[in-house]
């Protein structure tokens, strides 16, 4: 079934929300969330192939979008990105991420360390600048002399992105998006 939801029990399906979401709505999720260049084209299609028949299994969702889209890139099928756009838009992803940011903080100890995976760039550049602001501290002008201790940095960036090995993308495919950061509490 079309349903995307993380918890079945909690509102409306993919299915549901793509039976009922005008076009420009649903370009706009495509675009937003999956970064999806041909939105416009496969958000008509959905709403072309709806009034023929629902959008009930994944399979349908498929044949819309590979019929909608020019061939994609070799590693990557046609419809990932608006799978992706449509998930995340249907459970709030960004949102729920945004939400644990802001509060995580406040669960950890001092010298407690924060890992977070993400799995595409839009999760990725919300957790980067979120530790990026910790590590950097309050802004001050460049021209106001403070000492580093006043800036009150709230963490410590250890290490740079980390990204899975070719071996770990050969072993698991799922891998080759994921990228990890960590950063430690102060």
């Amino acid at each position: 079934p079309l349903d995307m939801r993380m918890d079945p029990g909690y509102g409306q399906s993919a299915a549901q929300w793509l039976a009922s979401a005008a076009s420009d709505e649903i370009a706009r999720v495509l675009f937003r969330y999956g970064e999806e260049r041909h939105a416009r084209r496969i958000a008509r299609a959905i709403v072309e192939q709806r009034a023929l028949a629902p959008l009930l299994e994944t399979a349908d969702l498929v044949r819309v979008v590979e019929q909608a889209v020019p061939r994609r890139e070799r590693n990557k099928h046609k419809a990932t990105r608006t799978f992706q756009a449509i998930r995340i838009f249907i459970n709030a992803e960004l949102e729920q991420l945004e939400l644990f940011l802001n509060h995580c903080l406040e669960w950890l100890a001092p010298g407690g360390r924060l890992a977070v995976i993400s799995f595409h760039s839009l999760e990725d550049r919300m957790v980067k600048r979120f530790m990026r602001n910790k590590a950097s501290g309050d802004k001050v002008p460049a021209h106001v002399p403070v000492r580093d201790e006043q800036l009150n940095r709230k963490m410590r960036i250890l290490s740079r992105a980390i990204r899975a090995s070719e071996e770990e993308v050969a072993a698991n495919p799922r891998a080759r998006s994921a990228v990890l950061r960590v950063a430690e509490k102060l």
